[in-house]
């Protein structure tokens, strides 16, 4: 492909970012500009926030900078959806209007400069380029640790995923067309992508500090996360459940056979304490199967009714009277 004509849409999901929009914004349009001049991207290329139902003045700030400049494009989402499909919500708009787009947080704790090598890879035939992390330098001790079990534990649990890569890649709109087949309310965009496979290669590159605000994040979240990574593409906790069940079952026959013959013998004690504790425990297990199982039956309730994943209410873009 002519480099001249490939048309870049970044990917910029918002939620209460008023704090650093004008910092992120700014460096977002010098890299652009800078693109431009190197011939690496389309004079049409956009920088394209996605406004998903923050409460501050953010949407606001999007729809000035897009009349202050068409290089900035903007999405409102109709209310707070997640991280998750407020990207999805920026790369299905996109992709009717780009060659290539690439996804990062509005924070830019992701190296902007990075995407040079993402381009250079794209133009060397990849569909899909992983901005991956060299390091945890900049994370807290407990944030690491936790990070990178997390990563491993999702391996475990048999989720393919590029280890220590967030939602900051790049895309081609034959990989876009690809994901768009991905049908589930459920979105995990980090276990999705590796899934369409194609040509992809990796760039790796230093996170920083965030500048401002609070991250959206918390360790609340994390959790929350985590558990949404594994539930949407893996059964394993289930089958776990299943082997954990049968086991359970294998030590209680032998209990069964070892109480009996005990009472036989003349030899039986009553036990109240190990009572207890046996109920207690099972009780327990049987509780947090249940709701593992409920987990799953309350996202193929989610899936069945097929309500969309989002609804955009006003999306800002010159390139769309073009078409």
């Amino acid at each position: 492909m002519n480099q001249k004509s490939a048309i870049l849409y970044m990917i910029i999901p918002c939620y209460n970012e008023e704090e650093i929009f004008q910092d992120s914004s700014t460096k977002l349009k010098n890299k652009l500009l800078d693109l431009m001049k190197q011939n690496k991207i389309s004079g049409k290329s956009k920088i394209c926030f996605i406004n998903d139902g923050s409460r501050d003045a953010t949407w606001q700030m999007i729809v000035d900078a897009h009349n202050s400049d068409p290089i900035f494009s903007g999405i409102c989402l109709s209310h707070n959806e997640g991280h998750q499909n407020a990207v999805m919500a920026g790369l299905m708009t996109a992709k009717k209007y780009c060659d290539v787009a690439i996804s990062m947080d509005a924070d830019l704790q992701d190296d902007i400069d990075a995407i040079d090598q993402m381009l250079d890879k794209y133009y060397e035939g990849c569909n899909i380029v992983y901005g991956v992390r060299s390091s945890r330098e900049t994370d807290s001790f407990f944030k690491r640790v936790t990070a990178e079990g997390y990563y491993k534990f999702l391996e475990f649990m048999g989720a393919h995923i590029v280890y220590n890569h967030s939602d900051f890649r790049l895309m081609d709109t034959k990989a876009l067309e690809a994901m768009s087949q991905f049908k589930e309310v459920n979105l995990f965009l980090r276990g999705i992508v590796p899934m369409i496979g194609l040509k992809h290669d990796y760039v790796y590159y230093a996170r920083k500090e965030r500048l401002a605000g609070e991250s959206k994040y918390p360790l609340r979240k994390m959790i929350s996360f985590a558990w949404q990574g594994i539930t949407s593409l893996s059964t394993k906790p289930i089958k776990f459940i299943a082997n954990l069940g049968l086991g359970i079952s294998i030590v209680s026959a032998c209990v069964f056979f070892w109480a009996l013959y005990r009472y036989f013998m003349g030899e039986t004690i009553l036990g109240w304490t190990s009572l207890m504790i046996s109920f207690w425990f099972l009780g327990g297990l049987i509780l947090f199967s249940i709701g593992i199982i409920g987990e799953y039956v309350g996202k193929i309730y989610l899936e069945v009714k097929h309500r969309p994943r989002y609804i955009i209410s006003e999306f800002l873009d010159d390139n769309k009277e073009q078409l």
